[in-house]
């Protein structure tokens, strides 16, 4: 008989999700702050896969079991912050997670009609994978647990005209917060993010020097980041933190030092060069080259001489 995989608990609700996990009603049906420690119901089955119709932000004091995220895996031996989207699947191993710390849920509907309904895409480590969590300091421990608190605290209170307005900005602000802290994650891991620098930029080399553009087209982001072993989004958040650029920036510059290469050589029409590159009309390389150097590719070669 063929083994059939199972398939993941969808919640579209936060009522749904504290009902399964046995905790007490929800104070608004759309936001919601709890500790996991709280739970005392049998989460193994869950943990097999869940899937959230909401925004998850979680900061967990520990972690004693790993969690998978895609075909990753991570102990959180250390403790840490992490965002989850909405359509994500979440699953815990070996039963032994411990979910200690503040976990709030953010319905899609709570800050629809407010301009972070529309920002929140632009928080890329919703996107980031679970081994990509964020680490905090003392001090940042400190600022993060009070955001929650003030959260907290606005939940238990009467709901009044600004109570949403209310909410809806500490969690713009704790998502600031958290910005600006993978932002000094990245530059204190320091070590580890060059190791990734360089990894990146042979990788992007070797592209360009083994003739992939001819027969692959353009190095697609998606795909240098699964050859790295990290998501797309804080592959880009890292270099842009470490050089300036984002990592469609970086592919660019290395296309156009190509570019010039062949240019310098004269062996090449342009067509030809464009072609080798990966584009498959001129017109598209001659107008990314003129867009960053200001010459056309033939004013570029004529320039040589």
């Amino acid at each position: 008989m063929k083994n059939v995989s199972k398939q993941p608990v969808i919640f579209d609700s936060i009522s749904a999700l504290h009902r399964a996990l046995g905790l007490p009603k929800p104070l608004h049906p759309l936001i919601s702050l709890v500790d996991y420690s709280n739970i005392t119901v049998d989460t193994a089955e869950l943990e097999k896969g869940m899937l959230f119709n909401f925004y998850k932000i979680s900061y967990k004091k520990n972690f004693s079991g790993k969690v998978k995220y895609g075909q990753s895996h991570y102990d959180f031996d250390e403790g840490g912050l992490s965002f989850i989207s909405p359509n994500q699947v979440i699953t815990a191993l070996e039963g032994e997670a411990d979910y200690g710390g503040y976990t709030l849920l953010i319905h899609p509907d709570f800050i629809r009609t407010y301009p972070l309904g529309k920002s929140i895409k632009n928080y890329g480590f919703f996107s980031y994978a679970v081994t990509e969590a964020l680490y905090l300091s003392d001090k940042e421990k400190q600022v993060i647990i009070g955001l929650f608190k003030n959260i907290e605290t606005e939940l238990d209170s009467p709901i009044d005209q600004i109570s949403q307005d209310v909410l809806v900005s500490q969690v713009e602000l704790l998502l600031n917060y958290s910005k600006r802290y993978y932002n000094r994650q990245f530059v204190t891991r320091k070590t580890a993010s060059s190791e990734l620098l360089t990894r990146f930029e042979s990788l992007l080399a070797e592209y360009f020097d083994t003739g992939k553009p001819l027969t692959d087209g353009l190095p697609a982001v998606d795909d240098l980041a699964a050859a790295l072993n990290v998501s797309a989004h804080y592959l880009s958040d890292m270099l842009r933190t470490l050089t300036g650029q984002n990592t469609q920036q970086h592919i660019h510059s290395k296309l156009i030092e190509k570019a010039k290469q062949l240019l310098s050589a004269g062996e090449l029409s342009v067509a030809e060069i464009a072609y080798q590159l990966g584009f498959e009309y001129p017109q598209s390389f001659n107008r990314l080259f003129k867009t960053k150097t200001k010459f056309s590719p033939l004013d570029f070669r004529q320039s040589l001489n």
